[in-house]
């Protein structure tokens, strides 16, 4: 457990994950929603994407979907559902469906830890995860533009005034991962430091621009971070534990003898591959599976010869897409907490945007080009 929790990458998740937790508690959520409002409502569907974009935003920097919902949730289910334009129906399952997208852009602490657990360059995995991630955003967008032409929603014209306002105000917001991004990619700064400039960007924006967390307050919600945050790096000291006997009894390479001996085919794998990892998602958190489950992974990925950044990118979404699919995928159980919504409900409202998120991850399975094109 020491070794894990005192590896170099490990400060990141705690720093991030403050990071997020600040954003929650401003009204950065509010100034985004009227921001994506104001540029996207001119067309079908725009107040869709706007949802769909401020939902990847905040489960990116929280790192956990779970949290998007209940903080988000709310506000994002009355602008789209009393709105009048969509459905009680297409409102829950968006809103659970695209919770956990945000996970497969950097500075996701599921890449950060996939990373650093399978020791594959973190900046090439954050890389993998852009266009996967890109393409199931746009699904989703598409989705919701065609639901409201089929309804007929009615749109606000574009107001360049208005626009040119929530820009002004969202701007600190909207510029946050350009300088995360910026920071790291360029080499300017470490992973550690990149995460410690977030947290200082955040304060210095929400606390002494916008004022709008007293410092009275930061404790509290550092509190509220640091539960999140034990929880994960206990899991993560006791899964190293188990890692360990797991190598130490031999299972990896006795699952890889049984595979190469069993299964043959690269294609055949990789779709029993995609099912095992949804089961797992299911029913073990992000951080227990990618510390449990990838040791047992990798080895397979090497045997039949898939880029590491590949393997990455199929684990993690996969897992991602756990967490939606019923009947106990977690982020199910708090879409009906956040929304009181019966929990069959709201199998039935996120089964079109489960299916949606599914045929995407397979078509990253089955090209890896889509992971490995713009890694170097």
């Amino acid at each position: 457990a020491y070794t894990m929790l005192t590896s170099n990458s490990i400060p990141a998740i705690p720093l991030f994950t403050l990071a997020g937790f600040l954003l929650s508690e401003s009204k950065a959520g509010t100034r985004l929603i009227e921001f994506f409002q104001a540029v996207f409502g001119w067309f079908p569907g725009g107040m869709v994407v706007g949802a769909v974009l401020v939902s990847v935003f905040f489960t990116t920097f929280t790192g956990a979907s779970g949290v998007t919902i209940l903080a988000l949730g709310g506000l994002l289910y009355t602008i789209l559902h009393k709105s009048g334009q969509y459905s009680d129906r297409f409102t829950t399952g968006l809103l659970t469906g695209t919770s956990n997208v945000g996970l497969l852009f950097p500075p996701s602490l599921a890449l950060i830890l996939y990373g650093t657990i399978a020791q594959v360059n973190i900046a090439h995995v954050f890389l993998a995860g852009i266009i996967p991630g890109v393409l199931i955003v746009l699904t989703f967008c598409v989705i919701g533009i065609v639901m409201s032409l089929r309804s007929h929603s009615k749109t606000t014209p574009f107001s360049p005034s208005r626009a040119a306002v929530a820009a002004r105000d969202a701007l600190p917001e909207l510029l946050l991962p350009v300088v995360i991004v910026g920071l790291f990619f360029s080499g300017i700064t470490t992973l550690v430091e990149t995460s410690a400039a977030a947290v200082a960007y955040v304060l210095i924006i929400q606390v002494l621009i916008k004022r709008e967390i007293p410092l009275s307050r930061l404790p509290e919600i550092a509190l509220s971070a640091i539960r999140i945050i034990g929880g994960v790096l206990v899991i993560l000291g006791a899964a190293r534990a188990l890692s360990y006997f797991i190598i130490d009894a031999r299972i990896p390479m006795t699952l890889t003898a049984w595979v190469a001996e069993t299964i043959s085919n690269k294609y055949v794998f990789l779709i029993l591959l995609n099912i095992a990892l949804l089961i797992t998602g299911c029913f073990m958190d992000m951080f227990s599976a990618i510390m449990v489950v990838a040791p047992l992974i990798l080895p397979l990925g090497v045997h039949f010869g898939i880029e590491p950044v590949h393997m990455a990118i199929i684990f993690v979404s996969n897992l991602c897409l756990g967490f939606i699919t019923p009947p106990v995928g977690l982020e199910l159980f708090l879409a009906s907490y956040r929304f009181e919504k019966p929990l069959s409900e709201v199998y039935r409202s996120v089964v079109p945007f489960f299916l949606a998120e599914f045929a995407i991850i397979l078509l990253v399975t089955y090209v890896p080009w889509l992971t490995t094109v713009l890694v170097p």
